[in-house]
């Protein structure tokens, strides 16, 4: 193809052959994402804690409530995963979590409370669903056609989410807001003991984990943050994939609402401030870069656990939860910094 040729395609935005040929090898280089390192992370912080504390850390009990704490967390991140790969960022999630959570005990509370049948719990888990994925939906369609930056959009979405679940509540808790049964069996009941809660966030994972390495939705997921000119030269539908990856964050805080619900019963309206905080530094502890194009969900997954080990460690040692925060919050810092060193290192190669 000569320039001249090229320059006419890009001009049309007609798929680049040579670039729909080049992509899935450029992808596979920058999807190589190595976890080694925040693998050796995490392995030192167990390490620290079972020297500090040998006979309270890492026994079952404490791994069983890391992984459990975890558990949300890791639903959340899987989500966080693509959109951070397409160079977004979703800072609404609590909030969204939490206004699917008021929308669906809102349902059983009118539909039997603690008594509700498993008809009434089948509604109220679809309807968390749907809440999460037509804000995450909308979001996303803010970002892609209305060209918004995505801090904007879900800063927004953060504070809109969380008014409206006030609203419906009037800033309370609901009583009755999850059956009974719910929390028996997901909220508490365990497969061959392991709990069900992380058994629901272990399919979740290995289920868009090969979404993200082995199909087409995950090569355009990494190719769009990789460089969206070049994707949508490729015939990728740029604008529409976003839409579908903010509505599959939406989605995944929907079923984390349902996982809250089920584990305590409540909406927990202001329990939620820091699950941006608490995702985010999760997915850029696993690798994934706030830059785009790069990043995996075995990533996250290593992530998510380093957040959950240092404050349940902090815990047990006896440090002051207040400090536990401030814990998270370097970490993150020194995650991105990490991540932006590595920029510079490829860059300059």
């Amino acid at each position: 193809m000569t320039a001249t040729d090229r320059r006419a395609r890009e001009s049309t935005g007609a798929p680049d052959p040579a670039l729909r040929r080049g992509l899935p090898q450029h992808l596979r280089r920058i999807a190589g994402v190595g976890e080694v390192w925040t693998f050796v992370v995490l392995a030192c912080l167990v390490a620290f804690f079972s020297i500090a504390a040998p006979s309270t850390f890492f026994t079952t009990y404490d791994l069983t409530q890391i992984a459990v704490n975890a558990a949300i967390y890791l639903v959340l991140g899987v989500g966080m995963t693509f959109v951070v790969i397409t160079a977004g960022i979703d800072l609404s999630i609590g909030s969204v979590l939490v206004l699917a959570a008021v929308a669906a005990g809102e349902f059983n509370i009118h539909h039997g409370g603690a008594r509700a049948g498993w008809g009434t719990v089948a509604v109220c888990v679809l309807i968390a669903l749907a809440v999460g994925t037509a804000w995450g939906a909308l979001q996303g369609a803010l970002v892609a056609t209305g060209k918004v930056p995505p801090l904007i959009v879900t800063l927004g979405g953060l504070g809109t989410a969380l008014g409206l679940a006030e609203l419906v509540t009037g800033g309370q808790d609901p009583a009755g807001a999850a059956a009974a049964g719910l929390q028996r069996t997901l909220g508490f009941g365990k497969l061959f003991g392991v709990p069900w809660l992380v058994v629901l966030a272990a399919v979740v994972t290995v289920g868009f984990g090969l979404v993200l390495g082995a199909t087409r939705f995950g090569t355009h997921t990494l190719a769009i943050g990789s460089h969206p000119a070049a994707a949508q030269r490729a015939g990728i539908g740029v604008g529409r994939h976003l839409v579908q990856v903010y509505a599959l964050m939406g989605l995944l805080a929907g079923l984390g609402a349902v996982m809250w619900l089920a584990s305590y019963g409540t909406t927990s309206i202001a329990g939620h401030s820091t699950d941006n905080l608490k995702v985010i530094t999760a997915v850029v502890l696993g690798g994934t870069s706030l830059f785009g194009g790069r990043g995996s969900v075995l990533g996250t997954v290593i992530g998510v656990f380093i957040p959950a080990v240092l404050t349940t460690g902090l815990i047990v040692i006896g440090v002051q939860q207040y400090w536990q925060d401030v814990a998270v919050g370097i970490v993150l810092v020194a995650a991105v910094f990490v991540d932006q060193m590595r920029r510079s290192t490829r860059e300059r190669r």
